[in-house]
């Protein structure tokens, strides 16, 4: 019997509220689909009926590597600081955002990939990034010395007001070569 035979009073997007709610960390559909005895589609439906119930509100889904959380709305995030007495000491260096927005639109890409678009050496803004955790490790590259993958993490969303990778702007550079776009690109 699934969850919603169970507990007629609620409703998918509902149920999954109050699953996501209480989540430790971002969640597959098929963690979800498990719990709820339903299949991953039955399951992205509902999502996206929340997601929908959401707009305007304080929350919002925010997705990420096949996974799903639920989160303060961006819009929310200058009183949630305020509330949570946290100051905005989180500046990211010219150096940082540049180093982020290559790595975002090549993921996963390796540090002498991102030397190479950059033109001087990352070692330290990736250590500063990495530590503030708005990148990860995510594997390696089969070249030689087998050099390490790294890519955005879900916190990289929630600092930019990103529900997922796909909402970030297309990659508009007019004054570039074509050859200078697909190194960006990856």
């Amino acid at each position: 019997m699934s969850e919603l035979e169970k507990n007629p009073e609620l409703d998918l997007p509902a149920l999954l509220e109050g699953l996501l709610f209480v989540a430790s960390e971002p969640v597959t559909s098929g963690q979800l689909a498990q719990v709820l005895e339903m299949t991953p589609t039955q399951v992205e439906k509902g999502l996206a009926q929340l997601e929908e119930q959401l707009k305007g509100r304080g929350l919002c889904l925010q997705r990420h590597a096949g996974r799903v959380q639920l989160t303060s709305a961006p819009e929310m995030a200058d009183a949630v600081e305020r509330f949570l007495g946290l100051e905005a000491t989180s500046r990211l260096s010219r150096a940082a955002l540049e180093t982020l927005a290559i790595i975002a639109y090549q993921q996963p890409v390796t540090r002498p990939a991102v030397d190479m678009v950059r033109g001087v050496n990352s070692d330290g803004v990736i250590k500063s990034l990495l530590s503030k955790g708005l990148l990860q490790e995510v594997g390696r590259a089969d070249g030689p010395g087998r050099p390490i993958l790294y890519g955005t993490t879900p916190e990289f969303l929630q600092h930019f007001g990103l529900n997922s990778l796909s909402e970030m702007p297309a990659l508009d550079l007019p004054d570039n070569t074509d050859a200078d776009v697909e190194l960006l690109k990856g």
